[in-house]
């Protein structure tokens, strides 16, 4: 069995020490605590205040947690926060819709899947939860990098690869599919990623009207497109979807 990094092992230790007991600790305290030497537990000290996790009080030297980790407390609470309010709805969806249902939210430089709904019939079907897709080509991702400004960032500093010969690589035709995205609402994917394989997605918001994630309904080109074109009444759906996931998270209407 491999063996545990000791220094991780003493930072976690200290940041569980900073989280209980008194709101702000010496250097001796946390030293003695620990069993570590001064000198051991001020680098450790030292690295975490510089990544954001630990704060040093100026007037008395004391250590407590940093905003860095509230950020990211946060970031878990509403990434659950999502996909419990999403549950129902998204069940709902792929029952009505027939096809796959997933729910996505800006992770990196792409798209982290958080919950995967299977398309309801008998076909063999791999769970999608933790897979990673594009910004760029996805209709999940088009509508984060829509809707998300830090989306949009990495969108554009990011390379646009070509997935088929759908794929809108150059960024002032990618910026025009986003305008394009903002004014009807949702997303398309047709053929952009996957051949064969085409998307609809559409934003979800939270209480402060900001973009924590989209939901999208995948399928085979032909049950979801008709005529060329996706089909209005999945379109409809997908949108209804995240509305009713929006008001849940507290956003009001949309």
């Amino acid at each position: 069995m491999a063996k545990n990094i000791q220094s991780l092992e003493r930072a976690a230790a200290m940041l569980r020490l900073l989280a209980g007991g008194e709101r702000r600790l010496g250097l001796s305290d946390i030293s003695s605590s620990l069993g570590l030497a001064k000198g051991t537990a001020h680098g450790i000290l030292r690295t975490l205040q510089a990544e954001g996790f630990v704060e040093q009080d100026p007037a008395s030297g004391r250590y407590q947690l940093g905003a860095e980790l509230l950020r990211l407390g946060n970031s878990y609470l509403d990434v659950h926060e999502l996909r419990a309010r999403a549950l129902v709805w998204t069940d709902d969806l792929a029952r009505s819709s027939g096809e796959s249902v997933h729910l996505g939210v800006l992770h990196q430089q792409g798209v982290l899947i958080v919950h995967h709904v299977f398309r309801p019939d008998d076909s063999r079907q791999v769970l999608e939860v933790g897979a990673m897709q594009p910004l760029h080509s996805t209709a999940l991702g088009k509508v984060l990098s829509a809707y998300d400004p830090v989306a949009h960032s990495e969108v554009v500093e990011a390379d646009r690869d070509a997935f088929t010969p759908r794929t809108v690589t150059d960024l002032t035709d990618f910026e025009t599919l986003l305008d394009t995205t903002r004014a009807r609402g949702w997303a398309a994917d047709v053929e952009e990623t996957w051949e064969g394989v085409a998307s609809v997605a559409a934003p979800i918001h939270d209480r402060r009207r900001m973009p924590v994630g989209a939901v999208a309904i995948t399928g085979a080109v032909e049950r979801v497109c008709a005529g060329g074109e996706l089909r209005s009444e999945l379109v409809a759906a997908v949108r209804d979807c995240a509305r009713a996931v929006s008001r849940d998270l507290g956003a009001g209407r949309f």
